[in-house]
């Protein structure tokens, strides 16, 4: 199987960087996983409703431009539907069985996914009602994804 993770901004902090690639090692025995950046807005402070809608648009055309063609879409979402682990690795396991053999996960910037990416996706996976900082998710996604391989394949992980 074959993942992509689709992310606004880029990793700044040696800690989660580390992380990444901690986890993308580990998952490289069970997938092939590309991560794809796109280029974040800079928001200002005090931006208005507009304007804030203004960044997820141009972050959203960069993600819609980069998406693979022959992806099953997955955007990370507040509004999406929240699985637990066991619940992730039978989905990605399911999706397989049923031919989708490339995923692709999007993570937003740091006011989140356009209306049109939203649309866009084949399904809205929400880890959590609260927000996450973009760096610390791609390190959250990642490590759930190797969590989802070892439950699929009975090896053992830790609880």
């Amino acid at each position: 199987m074959k993942i992509t993770v689709l992310c606004v901004g880029k990793i700044k902090e040696n800690y989660f960087a580390e992380a990444v690639r901690e986890y993308a090692k580990r998952l490289s025995r069970y997938a092939k996983l590309e991560i794809a950046e796109v280029e974040d807005e800079k928001t200002p402070d005090k931006a208005s409703a507009a304007e804030n809608e203004a960044i997820r648009e141009k972050e959203g055309a960069r993600l819609l431009a980069r998406l693979p063609e022959d992806a099953y879409v997955i955007a990370l979402a507040i509004e999406g539907k929240a699985l637990d682990s066991v619940e992730l690795s039978r989905k990605i396991e399911a999706l397989g069985v049923a031919g989708k053999s490339h995923l692709c996960f999007i993570i937003g910037g740091s006011l989140g996914l356009s209306p049109k990416v939203l649309a866009r996706a084949d399904e809205l996976l929400s880890f959590s009602r609260m927000t996450f900082p973009h760096q610390l998710m791609r390190v959250i996604l990642l490590e759930q994804l190797y969590r989802s391989f070892r439950i699929m394949r009975g090896e053992p992980y830790h609880k």
